[in-house]
């Protein structure tokens, strides 16, 4: 064994005790904080928590585009709007629990779109186009 002792019984020892270089003292005018409690949160507030990150998720990708003047496909336009409005319908936007996380709102494959919508906007607005010169 590579990490056998050659004394048995006898573990790691420190010689010294640790020692700081001078106490810590409170310093004036200065007062701690105390730590920010958080609430206890309900499943239910956690779930509209959740369902208006997703909205806001899916507006910004519709207003980012809107802002870099890209059209979106009509596909996409359709995707974005089907989305918003079943998960202000329904709390989510699908319904077959193997698609997707039983406590989330877009499923793994709308997630995908998504940031793929998004990566298109971000990448045609870095480019600039030729009309511009």
């Amino acid at each position: 064994m590579a990490f056998k002792s050659k004394t048995p019984g006898k573990g790691l020892r420190r010689k010294s005790e640790l020692k700081t270089k001078a106490p810590l003292q409170p310093r004036s005018g200065m007062q701690a904080k105390a730590p920010a409690t958080r609430t206890p949160t309900s499943p239910a507030d956690e779930k509209k928590a959740l369902q208006k990150r997703t909205l806001r998720a899916l507006e910004r990708a519709k207003k980012a585009a809107a802002d870099a003047g890209i059209d979106l496909s009509e596909w996409e336009t359709e995707f974005i709007d089907s989305v918003s409005d079943r998960v202000k319908t329904y709390g989510r936007a699908f319904a077959d629990p193997d698609k997707g996380a039983m406590n989330g709102t877009l499923s793994l494959m709308q997630g995908v779109k998504l940031r793929e919508i998004r990566q298109k906007v971000k990448s045609r607005a870095a480019k600039p186009t030729d009309d511009e010169n």
